[in-house]
């Protein structure tokens, strides 16, 4: 059973007879065992498994901890817990009571939004602020839905941005008209799945005898009030205040500070045994954790007794110096290359770390810069073969018809509508078969100066412009082709787009709809698009090798992404795990390369922390932008915990590109690894006049 293998602390934990617990669980101290455990005895008393709820931070905890319940009970038993993320357990219970929701990962949110602002007009209001941009906006929306339990959108942007105040009628309209676009499509936000579940469990019973919740420290204000909404009999929660690291996503450590404040007759258990890290390394890791203030008093104990290497700081003349020694270093150590992990603060450090390794040689799998799935190349060939299987999805149009020259958000919005018009409901009607009697399918605007809206919709255009392109008869008599921004280039990709889904027609394998898109002309073109802009220099001109290498990468995404057709013979399948599933799926092998943030939760026998300079680790940047010291120190306990037995921190005294001199990373100065001068008496001093302002 699960229980016996629970050390004193975590079996006094799993068996708790409270109603209302909390487990501080440091870095190695068995929180997954304790979890499991308490599972196990929840099960034996006679709890039944669909009456338990496991909310957790990744899906990948969920099922591991599933799993392990399976284990000792059988996979029927595990089955039934309700385990997931927050977003997956809620967008579960909202599938149940209304099939018709679409949930929308947010880049194609976020261009419906832009599609939305770009409509606006700012220049009548402040000339002395600038706006807002329609993305930054957007972030600004979402931080907002995470955070804030009170004020309505306008006021909440009046007091936390005063400079902004004389925008903020105009914010607020966008996000009503905004919410009110997604409302008529059915579509859903990850925030929306919360919200939306808070009110259904404001209103129902879901049942739940108990709540467990993993890694507590990182909950939101909105994720603590849809805890409160479920009102369970027993509330089970895990976490530790010094691996709060999420506040630019709206994460609350307050949550879990207050935990016995909002529950009285809360249980806190501590568990303080480490079976992961050796002695050094804890201690290191101590010494500077506790220079943040202590909401819950711990003191961990090493459970290893062997042998062990202190953890060895590598100091370097110059930035480049460090990332090739490292790479070097790498090569010739005997632990292999998946167990070593090299963590960094800032997506640079990643960059010049990967090309050393890249340099010698050395396979590596990167996690926390932009993934297979994510690469605006693949992105476009999954949203062509949305489309084929779902034309009312408007926001994959959207997103593809930005690419084109002279087409943005806004206008891409307008041609879908006017298309859906023209076929009566239907884009493709529209697009191979419209109704030509429709002389103007595009909506009408409104205009309002005080919300910012304004008309520059005059007259419909002539399509005599296009006669030389060599369009199709049948193409040239379409209504659309008279919308007056239409050009001559955001024409004829139109007209590719009209093409390549006459192509499409009929295609029944994954594989051979791949391969069309990724050699049609719209494709091509996009591609284009792609390399050129990321062999643009400052300059503006182009550096003709880079967008040949850029071409050469798209090239084997392409390939890459016909090799995952080739196990499918549905659509709907294959889009499924390309979309739905491509979150969990990683690209390569060998040394991992790892954001602070990415690192969470796992562990690796040898781990270098690169780039711990004062101003990149801590980053002080992110600091001015409303991070803290205490944040970016408990972003350093996390990376060093990661380290089972090896520990390496590195930093660089020179930038030669950027021609500027570092100091050591405050953190180092806090471990003892660098003797304690003026240079880091300063950095307090400046830490402590920044607290007082």
């Amino acid at each position: 059973m699960p229980l016996s293998r629970l050390n004193e602390e975590q079996y006094a934990a799993a068996t708790s007879s409270f109603a209302e617990n909390l487990i501080i669980a440091s870095a190695g101290t068995g929180k997954t065992s304790t979890i499991v455990g308490r599972i196990g005895h929840l099960v034996n008393n006679g709890v039944k498994p669909n009456e338990i709820l496991l909310l957790t931070f990744t899906n990948k905890a969920a099922a591991e901890m599933v799993a392990r319940v399976a284990e000792y009970f059988g996979k029927d038993v595990a089955s039934k817990i309700d385990a997931g993320t927050f977003h997956a357990v809620s967008y579960r219970w909202l599938k149940k009571h209304d099939k018709k929701v679409v949930l929308k990962q947010q880049r194609e949110l976020k261009t419906l939004f832009r599609s939305v602002f770009e409509k606006r007009s700012f220049e009548r209001i402040d000339a002395d602020v600038t706006p807002y941009g329609g993305n930054h906006l957007y972030d600004l929306y979402s931080f907002y839905q995470n955070t804030e339990l009170n004020n309505n959108f306008e006021d909440w942007v009046k007091e936390k941005y005063e400079d902004h105040e004389g925008f903020a009628l105009i914010y607020a309209d966008v996000v009503d008209e905004f919410e009110s676009l997604k409302k008529e499509y059915g579509f859903v936000n990850f925030n929306d799945l919360l919200l939306h579940f808070r009110e259904m469990c404001q209103t129902n019973d879901l049942g739940y005898k108990e709540v467990l919740v993993d890694e507590y420290q990182d909950t939101n204000a909105l994720q603590g009030t849809l805890i409160d909404a479920m009102n369970p009999p027993s509330l089970f929660c895990v976490g530790d205040y010094d691996q709060s690291i999420y506040a630019f996503n709206g994460a609350d450590i307050s949550i879990i500070g207050s935990y016995t404040k909002k529950f009285p007759n809360a249980k806190v258990h501590t568990l303080t045994k480490n079976y992961r890290s050796s002695r050094p390394i804890l201690s290191l890791a101590t010494k500077v954790i506790e220079h943040n203030e202590r909401i819950y008093p711990k003191q961990l104990e090493v459970t290893r007794v062997d042998s062990a290497q202190a953890p060895k700081l590598l100091t370097y003349d110059e930035l480049f110096d460090q990332y090739h020694a490292m790479a070097a270093q790498i090569r010739d150590s005997q632990t292999p290359r998946e167990e070593i992990a090299v963590i960094f603060r800032n997506n640079s450090s990643a960059d010049g770390i990967e090309v050393g390794l890249r340099e010698l040689d050395i396979p590596c799998k990167r996690k926390g810069g932009t993934s297979f799935f994510d690469s605006r190349e693949i992105k476009a060939i999954l949203d062509l073969y949305t489309l084929l299987v779902n034309e009312s999805d408007m926001m994959a149009f959207i997103h593809l018809f930005e690419f084109a020259r002279g087409i943005g958000s806004a206008m891409a919005k307008e041609l879908y509508l006017a298309f859906k018009a023209l076929g009566q409901g239907s884009m493709f009607y529209g697009l191979y078969a419209p109704d030509e009697s429709l002389k103007n399918p595009f909506e009408k605007r409104k205009l309002n100066h005080q919300l910012g809206l304004f008309d520059d919709f005059i007259e419909l255009g002539a399509v005599g412009k296009y006669a030389k392109l060599g369009f199709e008869d049948k193409f040239m008599r379409n209504p659309i082709l008279k919308h007056p921004r239409l050009t001559k280039d955001s024409a004829t990709f139109v007209h590719n787009f009209y093409l390549l889904f006459r192509d499409l027609k009929g295609v029944k394998k994954p594989l051979d709809v791949v391969k069309k898109i990724s050699n049609s002309e719209l494709y091509k073109y996009i591609s284009e698009v792609l390399a050129t802009k990321r062999a643009t220099l400052k300059d503006g001109s182009i550096d003709e090798k880079q967008k040949a290498e850029s071409l050469t990468r798209i090239e084997r995404k392409k390939l890459l992404l016909q090799e995952l057709c080739k196990p499918y013979s549905e659509h709907e399948r294959f889009l499924n795990a390309m979309i739905l599933g491509s979150s969990d799926l990683t690209q390569g092998e060998g040394v991992n390369l790892l954001s602070v943030h990415a690192s969470k939760g796992l562990e690796y026998k040898e781990v270098y922390v690169v780039d711990l300079m004062d101003g990149r680790f801590p980053n002080r940047k992110l600091m001015q932008r409303g991070g803290s010291l205490d944040e970016e120190r408990r972003l350093f306990y996390v990376a060093v915990t990661r380290a089972k037995d090896i520990l390496y921190l590195s930093y660089a005294k020179y930038d030669k590109i950027k021609k500027q001199n570092f100091l050591p990373s405050q953190f180092l100065y806090e471990a003892g690894l660098v003797p304690k001068d003026e240079a880091y008496e300063a950095m307090v001093m400046k830490d402590a006049d920044k607290d007082e302002d």
